[in-house]
């Protein structure tokens, strides 16, 4: 048994070119609509707001801003930060505002939120931009979508040691508890007065 091969006429050459073009033109229109796919608009707003003047941007994705430098030296994981602060997403809704100057652990807060404390010095005061995994993620308190870019202004007006911080603590709730306990007014209940 025998196996005739057919042969196969030849290409032209026009047609080739064709066909190449034809890939070409898909590859392009590929990379376009790769380009074109719509990002989510945290990740294009702190792209954009990367490249404003005075931002800067840190290791683990912290975007702030120097408003006011301060002095001095900074805080630590150790020590309890006294900051004023307001908190914004990013379409301006203000999700948070200190009504007086208020005491944060520095280890305690959001990680984005420590890093920036930890950056700062006394009088201080910044604009920062956490993105979801330095706030808080997929997690929605009250007030925060999940997954939310946030901002913040903070002024660092003073930090103390953690452990000074739970001296002045404990010694507010002694006092409290003397003033509210209804300490004994002299003579009342007490050993004899020698009348």
């Amino acid at each position: 048994m025998s196996i005739t091969a057919v042969p196969l006429k030849p290409v032209k050459r026009g047609i080739l070119v064709y066909l190449w073009i034809g890939i070409a033109v898909l590859v392009i229109g590929a990379i376009a609509l790769a380009f074109q796919t719509p990002l989510d608009p945290s990740t294009s707003f702190l792209a954009r707001n990367a490249r404003a003047a005075g931002v800067m941007t840190t290791p683990s994705g912290l975007q702030y801003q120097v408003l006011s430098a301060g002095a001095g030296a900074s805080p630590t994981d150790d020590d309890v930060a006294l900051v004023n602060y307001e908190g914004r997403l990013l379409d301006g809704t203000v999700f948070d505002k200190s009504q007086q100057p208020t005491p944060m652990p520095v280890a305690g807060v959001v990680p984005g939120f420590s890093e920036a404390l930890k950056l700062m010095r006394k009088g201080a005061k910044y604009r920062i931009w956490l993105k979801p995994s330095l706030a808080y993620a997929d997690k929605s308190p009250p007030g925060i979508p999940a997954n939310s870019t946030l901002a913040f202004d903070v002024e660092m007006l003073e930090f103390i040691p953690m452990s000074t911080y739970r001296q002045i603590q404990q010694q507010q709730q002694m006092m409290q508890q003397q003033g509210a306990g209804g300490g004994m007014p002299p003579g009342a209940g007490g050993p004899p007065t020698g009348r």
